[in-house]
């Protein structure tokens, strides 16, 4: 089993800046790709990014430029640098890590983007 706790979520005014970061624990194989979400009110769930443990990048074409995916392999950790960020990036950021047939999600953060 695979625990992933977010945090970084918060209160930021449009136009600022906001990073998440994600801390995987637990039987981690090594192979495998973490990922960012998120959930608006109302709507589905959509990706972000995701990133494997070889480094390779994906970012979904409306938020590429904005939004920048990290991770660090040693520390089981996945980063989410949010720059200029607008008031429909409101929503709650969950963290993924997908490994084989399984998939494992975070409890969420919260931001929210107002002023």
């Amino acid at each position: 089993q695979v625990q992933l706790v977010e945090s970084g979520g918060g209160l930021v005014q449009p136009g600022g800046s906001l990073k998440l970061s994600c801390s995987a624990s637990g039987s981690i194989v090594s192979i495998n790709t973490m990922g960012w979400f998120r959930q608006a009110l109302g709507k589905q769930r959509e990706l972000i990014a995701r990133i494997h443990s070889s480094g390779r990048t994906f970012y979904a074409d409306p938020l590429k430029g904005r939004f920048t995916i990290s991770r660090d392999n040693a520390k089981n950790t996945v980063d989410l640098q949010m720059n200029s960020l607008k008031p429909e990036d409101t929503a709650v950021y969950y963290c993924n890590l997908v490994s084989g047939f399984s998939s494992y999600w975070g409890q969420g953060t919260q931001v929210t983007v107002s002023s």
